[in-house]
């Protein structure tokens, strides 16, 4: 049986092609997750819906829904009703906004079930950080 044979600058040129397709690739799948739905309309372009599970100080997981204006940085929970807004200021500080009301400083943390809580507000599941 016979090999065809490449010169090896084209093999390293294709080996190079596929290592950039993959990086490109990996990088799709993270920016625009698959259970992402269309933004609302009326919402920056940027905008991207995500399917969670969120809970309220000690109460039960339910479901809900985190807008994401931009990644890391400008966030709604849409959970039982209610709007809860979130703004990062990229040195560590987030702020949240709960029922239009005063705009508060708010500790992150992440929990051992791998949801991450802002005060007593937690969600779960494919969340964008940056």
């Amino acid at each position: 049986m016979a090999l065809l044979a490449f010169p090896a600058r084209f093999s390293l040129a294709i080996d190079r092609a596929v290592r950039i397709l993959s990086l490109l690739m990996s990088a799709a799948v993270l920016a625009f997750p698959a259970t992402a739905e269309p933004a609302q309309p009326g919402a920056a372009p940027e905008a991207m819906v995500i399917p969670l599970k969120c809970r309220l100080r000690d109460g039960p997981w339910q479901d809900c829904r985190m807008r994401v204006e931009q990644v890391g940085a400008h966030w709604f929970l849409l959970l039982d009703g209610q709007t809860i807004e979130f703004r990062h200021d990229g040195r560590g500080a987030v702020t949240m906004q709960q029922h239009r009301g005063v705009w508060r400083s708010v500790n992150s943390r992440w929990l051992e079930d791998t949801s991450l809580c802002w005060d007593g507000i937690c969600a779960k599941g494919p969340i964008p950080l940056d």
